[in-house]
C-alpha cells in the first residue's frame, strides 16, 4: 500500500498514470490530510475541495480517454496567495482584494497543464513583506516539525503542507529569500531560480529585479519536474533568462568534479550564523570533498545589496497595494511600509535597477577567473527558526530587524539574480532541520540540480517532518 504522504510528486504521477491510482483517490487523499493537519498547522488559506475533486476526475477521463498525460497528472499542488488562481480572490496574504481572479497567472496554468490539481491555496505574510509567516487575515502558521516554532516564510503556508506531507509540492515565490528560508526552515529542498527563468505574467515582474515564483519539494528531482513544466518567459516580462536544457536531466546526472567554495561569512553586516548552520556548511564541505569534488574555503568579498534591495522591496510593497480594492482593509504594519515607501519614485527604481546590475557583477566575481569557483556552499539562514508570533504586533522597522538572520544569506542573491538552492543537511540538536544554501553562476540551475541531487542520495534526508 503506497504511503501517499511521503510518495514523492514523480512517483504519484506515475502510480496515476499506471492506472495504480486514480487522480480522484490522490486528490481525495490529500484533502483528508489537509483536514488531519492543517488545524495545528494553519498552512492553508482557501479550500474548494469539490472543484479539486472535479479536477481530478477531468484528469481520470483523460487517462481513460487515452490522451496524452502531463509530467504532474493527478499531483496535487497548493498555490501560494500571490498566485492568481481562476475564480478564486488573490488575497495576497490578507483581507485587502475581494474581486476573483478571472484566469489563472500563466504559472499555475502551466502546472495544470502539466496535469497537476489544485487543491487549496496557501498562507503567507501580507504581500510576502517578511519571512515569517504570520498575518492579521490569517494568524500564525506553525512548523510541522515543532508548532511552537515559525515554517519561516514568505512562502511558510507551502513549507508547512509539503513538509507536513498534505501534498507532494507546492508554489511559493521568493523576492529575499522566500522559498529557500522556508525550505531551510521545514527540511524541504527550494531553489530559487535565474532570475526571469519563470514567467510573472500576467505582472511584468515581481518586485522589480527581485522576485521570482517556484517550487518547495521534498526531492530535487520533483522541483526539477515542476521547473520543467513552468519555466519560460514570456514576451511581456521584463526579465528573460539564458537557455538551460532539461532541468530533469540535470537532476538525474552525475554533476562531474566541481570547484566548490565555501564561507559562513555573513553578506549583513552584524548578523552570525548559528553554530548548527556553521557545523552543517563545514560537514558538507568534508562530504562534497569526499565525494571527488575540489572544494576549499573562500572569502566571497560580498558587496553590499542595500541601495539595490531596498527601495525595490518598499516600490514593490507599494505596487502590489496598489492593485488591491480596498486599500483601508490593509494591515496596519502595511500601510506603515507603503506611506514608508513614498520616497521610491520613478527615478530611484531606476536607481535601484543600476545599483543592481553593479552589485550582481561584484557578487559574480567569486564564480570568475583561475581561482573562481563553479558553486558557493553557505549558510542557508543565520538564525534557528524562531518562536511563532516573532512580528506578531511589531511595525515596519521591528519586523525588518528580526528579518535580517533570515534573509542574511538569501536576498543578495535576489539582487545578483543567480540560482540559488536550499538543500538539507540533517537535524540540529533542537530536532528541528538544518540546512545549507548553493550558490550557481548566472543560468546555472543545471549544476546546482545535479550536485544538490548527489547530495541528496549521499545523505538522504527524511521526506516529511519528524
Amino acid at each position: 500500500m503506497t504511503d501517499l504522504r511521503i510518495s514523492s510528486a514523480a512517483e504519484t504521477a506515475r502510480l496515476v498514470a499506471s492506472g495504480e491510482l486514480t487522480a480522484r483517490e490522490v486528490t481525495d487523499a490529500a484533502i483528508e490530510r489537509i483536514d488531519a493537519e492543517n488545524p495545528r498547522l494553519n498552512a492553508i488559506s482557501q479550500r474548494f475541495d469539490e472543484r479539486a475533486r472535479a479536477e481530478a476526475d477531468a484528469r481520470d477521463s483523460q487517462r481513460a480517454a487515452g490522451g496524452e498525460l502531463g509530467p504532474l497528472h493527478g499531483v496535487p499542488v497548493v498555490i501560494k496567495e500571490e498566485l492568481a488562481v481562476e475564480g478564486l480572490v488573490t488575497t495576497f496574504g490578507g483581507h485587502a482584494n475581494s474581486e476573483p481572479a478571472a484566469a489563472d497567472c500563466e504559472v499555475v496554468r502551466r502546472l495544470r497543464s502539466a496535469g497537476a490539481v489544485v487543491v487549496a491555496t496557501s498562507a503567507m505574510p501580507e504581500f510576502g513583506a517578511f519571512p515569517y509567516t504570520e498575518s492579521d487575515a490569517l494568524g500564525l502558521t506553525r512548523n510541522p516539525w515543532d508548532p511552537s516554532r515559525s515554517p519561516g516564510g514568505s512562502s511558510g503556508g507551502t513549507a508547512a503542507a509539503v513538509a507536513s506531507g498534505m501534498v507532494p509540492v507546492g508554489m511559493g515565490g521568493d523576492g529575499g529569500g522566500s522559498i529557500r528560508i522556508p525550505s531551510a526552515c521545514c527540511g524541504l529542498f527550494g531553489l530559487k531560480p535565474q532570475r526571469g527563468r519563470v514567467t510573472s505574467a500576467p505582472h511584468s515582474d515581481l518586485w522589480y529585479a527581485l522576485g521570482t515564483a517556484g517550487p518547495l519539494t521534498r526531492t530535487v528531482l520533483d522541483s526539477a519536474i515542476v521547473y520543467d513544466a513552468i519555466k519560460g518567459s514570456t514576451p511581456g516580462d521584463r526579465w528573460h533568462a539564458g537557455e538551460t536544457g532539461s532541468f530533469v536531466e540535470a537532476a538525474q546526472r552525475e554533476p562531474g568534479r566541481l570547484r566548490i567554495g565555501w564561507s559562513t561569512k555573513s553578506p549583513s553586516l552584524g548578523i552570525r550564523p548559528d553554530k548548527a548552520h556553521v557545523a552543517a556548511v563545514e560537514e558538507t564541505a568534508t562530504l562534497l570533498a569526499d565525494l571527488g569534488h575540489d572544494v576549499r574555503e573562500v572569502d566571497p568579498r560580498y558587496p553590499d545589496p542595500t541601495l539595490a534591495f531596498v527601495p525595490q522591496f518598499f516600490a514593490g510593497i507599494r505596487a502590489e497595494a496598489d492593485l488591491m480594492d480596498h486599500y483601508d482593509r490593509l494591515e496596519k504594519r502595511t500601510r506603515q511600509t507603503y506611506r514608508m515607501g513614498t520616497w521610491v519614485r520613478p527615478g530611484v527604481i531606476e536607481f535601484a535597477l543600476r545599483q543592481t546590475e553593479k552589485v550582481s557583477a561584484k557578487a559574480n566575481r567569486v564564480f570568475e577567473g583561475p581561482d573562481g569557483v563553479d558553486v558557493l556552499l553557505t549558510p542557508a539562514i543565520a538564525h534557528r527558526p524562531p518562536k511563532v508570533g516573532i512580528i506578531d504586533g511589531k511595525g515596519t522597522i521591528r519586523s525588518s530587524l528580526a528579518a535580517l538572520p533570515a534573509i542574511a544569506y538569501a536576498a543578495i542573491w535576489n539582487v545578483a539574480g543567480n540560482p540559488a538552492a536550499a538543500v538539507p543537511s540533517g537535524t540540529g540538536a533542537d530536532g528541528l532541520p538544518v540546512s545549507v544554501e548553493l550558490v550557481g553562476r548566472t543560468d546555472g540551475e543545471p549544476t546546482l540540480l545535479s550536485l544538490a541531487a548527489q547530495l541528496e542520495q549521499a545523505r538522504p534526508w527524511p521526506l516529511v517532518a519528524g
